[in-house]
């Protein structure tokens, strides 16, 4: 017999049709089949009732951040080789030219803007966002006088580089400020500009958004993130920084850069992430997106993590004007209930657009007086001569710009993957753990599932009874089609049977025959996009409305197909476990065919629920899948050793095939004998 299929010696069929348990054209109630989240839908945040319960939530959140981000386990912090050159001297304050390597071979650039005075200074770091040029922007005359006259600025040279002028004002009021560049913008030029925001079509299965690297937890916003902490590790370095006040302030795509290092990086003391945080649109660029980053959260609840240090932040006339109302007093009931009410605040400045404008940098400037404790009387930006090109520009002939492009794109990736394959063979357990379960966001622990009885149909077949009704998981509102096959002499033991038609590839298995003789229970549902989840014309996977072939706009908001199915399979194991009923003394879970995986995950998830699991993988791996579309794609899972980390962080006896020498019982045999 060929334990592969479990149907070669099938002589006899359960069922002429195969029965269903809903009506026909009556989907199951759940909410899954909803639509799906996009970067601009409503994403609101309500704290948790207790600190005991925003601490567990928080710590969780944090993984996620951290895988998602691939930066957990952190890549190793190799020298920055920092070089610092080009000094221009003002009257008050001087900048230099910087560039240091936050991989090996990567490279971060910008400016460094130091006080003339001497002593500690507060260090502040400023990521710019998406402004035309970067760090090196001009918005010219007639555009700032347009902006002055609505009281969006003051003075025609720093209205014209909102960028310089933020630095200048920290510098001038005794910080020392690094201002860097996002990747592809001014010195940035080892990956591009248009790879880096504004990619959109898939183009083989290397390099970033391709869906090797999406399996490894690699992406633009991952980089960036390295480089932000990397940053902060370049200012913490310098010997007139002051290590115990260092802050992140900056605006749009620089205010998710701030809100991301500030919920990671413990090591700020202050932050303000302008024109960003909000629960509407949650970022709209590549760079600000990553696969598992915001399935079931959001930008609130990312800035939520930085309390109660002190928080500044800006509203505009935006995705983030409905600030006042929706997202900001939920999160002054935060910082109130951790006993720092006055360290968070929003500065509505609605009656502008989109800004880093003269009045939020003047928000910025007085919230960083207070709390980096500069000492200021009074907060008020002064003329400067803005920076040239060639005055802020990194690279020169003594300095050459680093080789890019495709190569080194792919030599950066490849050390990323290696270095965290190093760290993994080091402290498996301590690793893989807590991200597999960061990736699925589920463990038996606290999942609840029940029959919900008006579904339930009986039928007597003889020697056992078949029984059709649906698994709810009520508190997520979801619900999963199946079928009980119950021999009337039962043994204590339930096997969870997974295929890949649903409950419906039970219907003709001699092995489902042979259990129940044997005296076990078998249970078969329709996992999500089985079975009855389905209707004629139904693809298995759907993609968010945004065109771009970008799989963070998808499932950066939502769960993959095969993160639903593992929490399928986990709900069905609840309500075994859980059921009055029937108490069962022993579960089994089985899958033999392409649901291995999903089978695979669940039981790494599952704690000591299950005591034997027989499963046939036919030696898949995550990694080898190229395709977004895939029912079988799943981001991040191969960074933490792929399918053969999962069985190994599974428990209870295992029969497997495909993973090595075929084993010498067949699968039915060796479950008989547990």
């Amino acid at each position: 017999m060929k334990a592969v299929l479990f149907l070669a010696i099938a002589t006899t069929t359960l069922f002429a049709e195969a029965p269903r348990v809903l009506p026909v054209g009556t989907l199951p109630d759940d909410v899954r089949l909803g639509a799906l989240k996009e970067l601009d839908g409503y994403f609101p945040w309500s704290p948790p009732a207790t600190a005991a319960a925003w601490a567990e939530r928080a710590e969780k959140l944090r993984m996620q951040m951290r895988v998602a981000l691939g930066v957990w386990p952190e890549p190793t912090r190799t020298p920055l080789h920092a070089v610092i050159h080009g000094r221009t001297e003002r009257e008050d304050y001087s900048v230099e030219k910087v560039y240091f390597e936050a991989m090996p071979g990567f490279f971060v650039s910008g400016n460094l803007y130091r006080p003339m005075s001497g002593g500690k200074h507060p260090g502040v770091l400023c990521p710019h966002g998406h402004w035309p040029g970067g760090r090196f922007m001009d918005e010219g005359v007639e555009a700032v006088q347009k902006k002055i006259a609505t009281g969006a600025e003051a003075l025609v040279e720093s209205g014209r580089s909102l960028l310089q002028s933020r630095c200048v004002l920290l510098a001038r009021m005794g910080c020392v400020v690094f201002h860097y560049d996002m990747i592809g913008y001014a010195d940035s030029v080892q990956i591009s500009l248009e790879r880096a925001h504004q990619f959109a079509k898939q183009s083989g299965n290397e390099g970033l958004y391709s869906p090797l690297a999406e399996s490894r937890a690699q992406s633009v916003l991952g980089l960036q993130q390295w480089s932000s902490v990397r940053a902060l590790d370049f200012l913490e370095s310098l010997p007139d920084v002051d290590a115990t006040r260092l802050a992140c302030t900056g605006a749009s795509g620089g205010g998710t850069q701030t809100f991301l290092l500030a919920a990671l990086d413990a090591r700020l003391a202050a932050a303000f992430p302008a024109v960003m945080v909000g629960t509407g649109m949650q970022g709209g660029c590549t760079c600000e997106n990553a696969s598992l980053l915001r399935v079931g959260t959001g930008n609130v609840e990312f800035a939520a993590l930085f309390a109660p240090k002190p928080m500044g932040m800006t509203c505009a006339d935006d995705w983030t004007k409905e600030m006042p109302e929706k997202g900001y007093p939920q999160l002054q009931q935060h910082w109130a209930s951790l006993g720092a009410a006055e360290n968070v605040r929003l500065f509505a400045h609605t009656e502008f657009p989109h800004n880093y404008n003269l009045p939020s940098r003047l928000a910025m400037a007085g919230w960083f007086n207070t709390h980096l404790h500069l000492g200021q009387s009074v907060v008020e930006e002064r003329a400067f001569t803005r920076l040239t090109r060639e005055e802020m520009c990194v690279w020169d002939a003594a300095h050459p710009a680093p080789a890019g492009g495709g190569d080194f794109e792919r030599k950066l990736l490849s050390w990323w993957s290696d270095d965290a394959a190093a760290q993994l063979g080091a402290a498996f357990e301590k690793i893989a753990r807590p991200a597999v379960e960061a990736i699925f966001q589920r463990t038996m622990a606290g999942e609840k599932a029940t029959l919900v009885r008006e579904t339930l149909q009986k039928e007597d077949r003889g020697e056992w009874m078949l029984l059709r009704g649906v698994i709810a998981n009520s508190a997520r509102h979801e619900a999963l089609p199946a079928f009980f096959f119950h021999p009337k002499h039962w043994n204590g033991r339930t096997v969870v049977w997974l295929t890949e038609q649903g409950k419906a590839g039970l219907l003709e298995s001699a092995e489902v025959q042979r259990c129940l003789r044997a005296g076990d229970s078998v249970i078969g549902v329709d996992l999500m996009m089985q079975g009855e989840f389905t209707t004629a014309g139904d693809t298995p996977t759907r993609r968010s409305k945004n065109p771009r072939e970008v799989a963070a706009y998808t499932f950066g908001y939502n769960a993959s197909l095969f993160t639903q199915r593992v929490q399928d399979v986990l709900s069905v194991l609840a309500f075994v476990r859980d059921q009055p009923e029937h108490h069962t003394q022993k579960i089994a879970l089985v899958a033999l065919d392409a649901t291995a995986p999903i089978a695979a995950a669940a039981r790494a998830l599952a704690g000591d629920a299950i005591h034997a699991t027989a499963l046939d993988t036919r030696g898949f791996r995550f990694a080898a899948v190229d395709d977004l579309r895939s029912p079988w794609f799943q981001p991040a899972i191969a960074k933490y050793g792929d399918l053969p980390a999962l069985l190994r962080l599974g428990n209870g006896a295992l029969w497997v095939k495909g993973e090595g020498p075929v084993p010498e019982k067949t699968a039915g045999d060796w479950l008989a004998g547990q």
